[in-house]
């Protein structure tokens, strides 16, 4: 199915890693050229590597989503090597580290840095690309939560708290944007093997009686089949499939959306 994305530009927030660098290449893979804009000491060449094996131009650019105008100087490097940006993912995220069962093991002083990088870096980001979306009269704009934001996981409430507000924020812009033709949405993965998963699900372990201890792996893998109805971890290859079909134009009637790649974990909630 070709989904009209070569020679377009795409802008990946933390697309030097992850779920992130698997939607930079599933962009690059469709002809898209990508910008990635990460704080990762590699992001250069990340975008090197990605240019070389898909033949398709494609830049990295050292960004702190927190600081406005590391965002906002992003944009017009981006606009002048690749033209005008014609869809932004963004997936930059950190937890807390610390396991949330009861929310008291944590303290207030665990939650700021979480809203600063999860949502006021969504908020910088959104504010620094939609001009030139709403100029252009086209765009799509997606962002990555998380099914913790749907369900209140108790697992690390300041992450589960910021990626309930990634979804609603998101629905606010899809209403603000979808006059000028920028469709908005967000996308939930469920258990996806990444280093952010492992420091969450590290804590849940360590948990756990020693008498009762099984190998991580094992004891994960049980985890997944109990309450993942597919039986299976979702990958970053899932997501990013996900992520750039609604960026595509056969994606054209959807915004305001949340989309779960979950394996029909939350259906089992």
């Amino acid at each position: 199915m070709d989904l009209y994305l070569k020679d377009r530009t795409a802008v990946v927030v933390g697309g030097a890693r992850g779920i992130g660098l698997a939607t930079a290449e599933c962009f690059a893979a469709e002809g898209t050229n990508v910008a990635i804009w990460d704080s990762a000491e590699n992001t250069r060449t990340v975008a090197e590597e990605l240019a070389a094996r898909f033949h398709v131009r494609a830049i990295g650019l050292s960004v702190d989503v927190t600081n406005e105008q590391s965002v906002n100087n992003a944009v017009p490097l981006t606009i002048e090597s690749l033209g005008s940006i014609d869809h932004a993912v963004h997936g930059a995220a950190i937890g807390s580290g610390k396991f949330g069962f009861p929310f008291t093991n944590l303290k207030p002083a665990d939650w700021p840095r979480i809203l600063e990088v999860n949502i006021m870096g969504m908020v910088n980001v959104a504010h620094a690309i939609a001009p030139s979306m709403v100029e252009n009269k086209r765009g799509t704009m997606i962002f990555l939560a998380s099914v913790a934001g749907q369900i209140g996981s108790q697992t690390d409430p300041p992450y589960s708290a910021s990626k309930a507000a990634n979804i609603n924020f998101s629905q606010c812009l899809a209403k603000d944007l979808a006059p000028h033709g920028v469709r908005v949405n967000t996308v939930c993965p469920g258990m996806v093997r990444t280093t952010l998963n492992r420091s969450v699900w590290q804590a849940w372990y360590n948990q756990t009686a020693e008498a009762d201890q099984l190998s991580y792996e094992e004891w994960t893998d049980m985890k997944i089949k109990a309450v993942v109805p597919l039986g299976k971890w979702q990958s970053p290859e899932d997501i990013a499939n996900m992520i750039v079909f609604l960026s595509s134009d056969r994606a054209a009637n959807v915004t305001g959306q949340t989309i779960n790649v979950d394996g029909g974990f939350v259906m089992h909630w």
